[in-house]
């Protein structure tokens, strides 16, 4: 029952909630950010690390730096955290953590199939990716020829099982396929936990399902923008949108028949949340519309820590933590092209 979360929150989840609002104040703030957008070296930029809470992953790491060892340092910190709630967790808030893991598994899976389809070594392709993705019979994705054989061979043991039963076929895997097969996955994955949220009710419910049906919405954006000028079809288009969000159903019937940028843009502002990301961009431009989703995303899951008692905040924490490697993987790139006139493209601020 809505409003009575706090009689009971706390017999189960409350040392977690803490724990979680603790490991926030952590985060790096603007003050931050702009010492390390000064940073003349990847050095300097470990030196600045240091004094955070990233200090202990990276003061032993000997000069010279490469930015993955600075991404891969940091994420090590985010797998760490993660897995000290996971230990702690009792159902259902060990189920909605293992959620937050299942799009990494998805991405891992593709970059696996997609890499193996190039002939690039397994054991590299593993190195790349995301520890909180993975499962047991990763390595054996390379073997698989089709999509029915992916489900047969590796997937039917992992959580992911149930989202396939939209994408088998017994179509040759190529660079069109795999990706449908991302966006396929995508939706069932992200239908499936807006549905667990909603079960759960209360406060988790109402924060949980605004966050995800933002990201829904996203990635309908995305889908269009980038099936532009492809062979996609209309239906086909329409069939990767997820069936909940603030553009469903008719923002969705817009977007299946946009031809280009304008009319995507055109579409959106019809929806006031989105009329505020659109109008940072100018016509015909659509580079910057990745920063304006994730500043928006980004004030949103900071709001999810006003209201206490739902688990929302764990999401929203794996969420701005993400964010923040993202900030100090493209922060270290360009310092490390000497390129620091870029810094602030894509540099999102988190407090």
């Amino acid at each position: 029952m809505y409003g009575f979360e706090a009689l009971t929150f706390n017999i189960n989840d409350g040392y977690l909630e803490a724990i979680v609002r603790g490991y926030r104040s952590g985060l790096l703030t603007a003050a931050d950010y702009n010492n390390l957008c000064q940073c003349e070296t990847l050095d300097d930029i470990k030196m600045h690390l240091t004094a955070t809470e990233y200090g202990p992953y990276l003061q032993n790491e000997p000069s010279p730096l490469h930015t993955t060892t600075i991404v891969e340092k940091c994420t090590l910190k985010l797998v760490e955290e993660y897995k000290h709630m996971m230990c702690q967790a009792t159902e259902p808030l060990s189920k909605f953590l293992e959620y937050i893991t299942y799009g990494h598994m998805i991405d891992n899976v593709v970059l696996i199939v997609t890499g193996t389809l190039h002939e690039r070594d397994v054991h590299e392709l593993l190195e790349k990716c995301h520890p909180l993705g993975m499962f047991d019979s990763i390595a054996s994705l390379a073997v698989a020829q089709n999509m029915r054989e992916l489900y047969r061979l590796v997937l039917v043991d992992t959580p992911l099982a149930p989202y396939f039963s939209e994408c088998i076929t017994s179509e040759d895997l190529d660079d069109m396929n795999i990706e449908i097969m991302r966006n396929t996955l995508y939706k069932a994955y992200l239908e499936d936990f807006y549905k667990f949220c909603e079960k759960l009710g209360g406060a988790t419910a109402e924060i949980m399902c605004d966050l995800l049906a933002f990201e829904a919405d996203r990635r309908a954006v995305n889908i269009t923008i980038n099936s532009i000028g492809t062979e996609l079809t209309r239906d086909d288009r329409k069939k990767l949108y997820s069936n909940f969000g603030l553009l469903y159903p008719y923002g969705h019937e817009e977007l299946a028949v946009c031809e280009d940028i304008d009319q995507v843009r055109g579409a959106m502002e019809k929806y006031p949340p989105y009329q505020s990301i659109f109008a940072k961009l100018s016509y015909g431009e659509s580079q910057m519309l990745d920063k304006a989703f994730y500043e928006e995303e980004v004030k949103r899951l900071c709001l999810a820590f006003e209201q206490q008692f739902h688990y929302g905040v764990f999401f929203a924490y794996m969420r701005l933590r993400e964010q923040e490697i993202r900030n100090l993987m493209w922060i270290s790139e360009c310092v490390a092209q000497n390129q620091k006139t870029r810094v602030h493209d894509s540099v999102v601020f988190i407090f």
